[in-house]
């Protein structure tokens, strides 16, 4: 007898599993300086992952925080337009710091959401991700950072930040496989949120693999 009803959700709160209600998606110094010296991975495929997180996070109500550095200072541009246009009405939080959780504004957000379950992506993977991952990790919080998302200045500087991040306790995720571990269940009513996302996120994969992007 095919089967065609979800199984029974367990409760999405406390679930050792991501939800969208126990989770929040945090985004760090997607800005145009350190787009440049990047190197471990193509802008193009950066941001296909990182928008795709953003098109995750609107669907299933996951709060996201936007992070940038010294855009206050006159150093830097703001986050990617391409990302911004996926968040409307969230605010950035600019530092002067590479490390986002020695910045109180930051820090603040993280704690009022509530949630202890922290997906991240930033850029460099070797700083601007791996040193609030490690913070994190040490004030009691569980860390996802979001490998096809990320990219460092070389690929032994990606590696072996995601190297030391793991070591800490870390547990890396992808782009798509965040958005199954939400979605959970085919028969469920809001799976029809996460096809939308892949039926927006294959086609464009395919495009830039052909277009030698990624």
């Amino acid at each position: 007898m095919p089967k065609t009803q979800p199984e029974p959700i367990r409760d999405p709160a406390t679930d050792h599993l991501l939800t969208p209600e126990n989770c929040i998606l945090v985004l760090i110094d997607y800005q145009p300086e350190q787009y440049h010296t990047v190197t471990s991975s193509t802008r193009e495929e950066i941001d296909l992952n990182v928008v795709a997180l953003c098109k995750l996070a609107k669907a299933y109500d996951v709060p996201v925080i936007v992070s940038t550095v010294a855009v206050g200072m006159g150093v830097n541009e703001g986050t990617a337009q391409i990302i911004l246009d996926e968040l409307p009405g969230v605010k950035e939080i600019d530092r002067t710091g590479v490390n986002s959780w020695e910045d109180e504004e930051f820090r603040n957000a993280i704690k009022s959401s509530g949630r202890k379950k922290i997906v991240i992506a930033g850029l460099w993977t070797e700083v601007c991700l791996t040193f609030p991952t490690l913070d994190m990790l040490a004030e009691g919080y569980e860390v996802y950072p979001v490998a096809d998302a990320v990219g460092g200045i070389s690929p032994v500087a990606h590696q072996r930040a995601f190297e030391r991040m793991i070591q800490a306790g870390a547990q890396p995720v992808t782009a798509i496989s965040f958005g199954s571990e939400l979605m959970r269940n085919w028969a469920r009513p809001s799976s029809d949120k996460f096809r939308k996302v892949l039926q927006w996120y294959f086609p464009k994969r395919v495009a830039l693999a052909k277009a030698g992007k990624i």
